[in-house]
């Protein structure tokens, strides 16, 4: 495609980060093909829970417009999707299946579907479950993007035909998140927003922790938590946090902890935007471990690893803060380095040059970089 040609995309939302990640993602990629000269339209479904939650409702960087539904969609964009040099339809999209269809019947550029949940996506897809995408769908885009990297891209391409299977991780605005100096008064902070497969990690991992040690602070901030849970006395609860104030709060902790939710954690090589977000900020992190992990961030020396409650409360008690911080100053030059916006902008504009024709042919290609983290240019 031409520098010059629109690149448009079609997500869950880039408006309202309440509730879910998909709004940071789109924003640092989208500010990365800005900053590289691409011209960027993003068009999301009008939800009720959005629109009364919207932290972002105009963006510098793109132009974003809001649809009610299907039929307003098709109306107003049919003519525009035909001119597009891109277009990328994401997980998650309200009628997504019609969308879909309808992107791949009139798109004349590239055609590409961005899995932001990949391993939710193909658990649906074996039965053709998944009411956002069909799975004779996923040979008919010229790439699958996926969230997912490792073993997923191979079984994208060998399980479910797709003709391209491709990494494309979350990054983070280096510009927006970056080190805040403060009082770091929280010993052990979380941001995240509820998940039932993730809560239990959370239990052992912080709401034990904080039960052995009640003289240290604790944070917790997510929507949709239940309003029945318990929380012990010296954990503060924060509903929602919009993405400006994460550098704050990342800065005012002497850890963060990094949780991964259960079918991330199995497929593996899924990092978190709060993973990147809290690098970046130069705050010592403490996750979970899952495969793919070890190729992000060394262990022991970019980011230290937690299986238990006594692993947290050893690490708090007892961590030089010292050496915490010279582990978290490697782990902000490596992400830095490898999963900024611009590298991220710079792997997409790599899939769409490998991609350069309009109505490409049908055929299989090679997955690339299947067991490897770090985005290549």
């Amino acid at each position: 495609m031409r520098p010059s040609d629109e690149i448009i995309f079609i997500g869950l939302s880039i408006t309202s980060s309440w509730g879910n990640g998909h709004a940071s993602t789109y924003r640092s990629l989208i500010r990365g093909l800005h900053g590289l000269g691409h011209r960027v339209l993003f068009l999301e479904c009008d939800q009720p829970w959005y629109a009364s939650n919207r932290d972002a409702p105009v963006l510098q960087y793109c132009k974003s417009r809001l649809y009610s539904d299907f039929e307003e969609l098709r109306e107003r964009y049919t003519q525009r999707i035909r001119a597009a040099g891109a277009v990328v339809v994401g997980s998650y999209v309200y009628d997504g299946r019609r969308v879909c269809d309808w992107v791949l019947e009139h798109a004349g550029g590239i055609k590409l579907f961005y899995d932001i949940d990949t391993p939710v996506t193909l658990a649906k897809l074996r039965n053709d479950q998944c009411d956002y995408l069909a799975l004779s769908q996923v040979p008919e885009f010229d790439v699958m993007l996926s969230f997912s990297g490792g073993p997923t891209l191979l079984r994208l391409q060998e399980e479910f035909g797709a003709r391209k299977a491709r990494a494309l991780y979350c990054s983070v605005d280096v510009e927006q998140h970056r080190p805040v100096p403060h009082r770091r008064e929280i010993d052990l902070g979380y941001l995240g927003t509820y998940s039932d497969d993730r809560q239990a990690a959370l239990e052992e991992l912080l709401n034990q922790p904080a039960r052995r040690l009640p003289r240290s602070r604790f944070a917790v901030v997510g929507a949709q938590y239940p309003e029945g849970l318990s929380w012990p006395r010296n954990v503060q609860r924060i509903d929602h946090m919009a993405p400006d104030a994460h550098a704050d709060f990342f800065g005012r902790q002497r850890f963060t902890l990094n949780l991964t939710r259960a079918d991330m954690r199995r497929a593996g090589y899924a990092p978190s935007v709060r993973l990147f977000e809290a690098a970046a900020c130069g705050t010592p992190i403490i996750s979970d471990d899952w495969p793919g992990l070890s190729d992000l961030l060394a262990p022991g020396k970019e980011i230290l690893l937690a299986h238990c409650a006594g692993d947290v409360t050893s690490l708090l008690r007892d961590m030089d803060q010292g050496e915490a911080q010279r582990i978290a100053d490697a782990a902000r030059e490596r992400i830095q380095a490898e999963h900024s916006s611009e590298r991220r902008a710079l792997q997409l504009e790599r899939y769409l040059s490998e991609s350069n024709v309009r109505g490409p042919a049908r055929g299989r290609h090679a997955v690339v970089a299947a067991g490897s983290m770090a985005a290549t240019s």
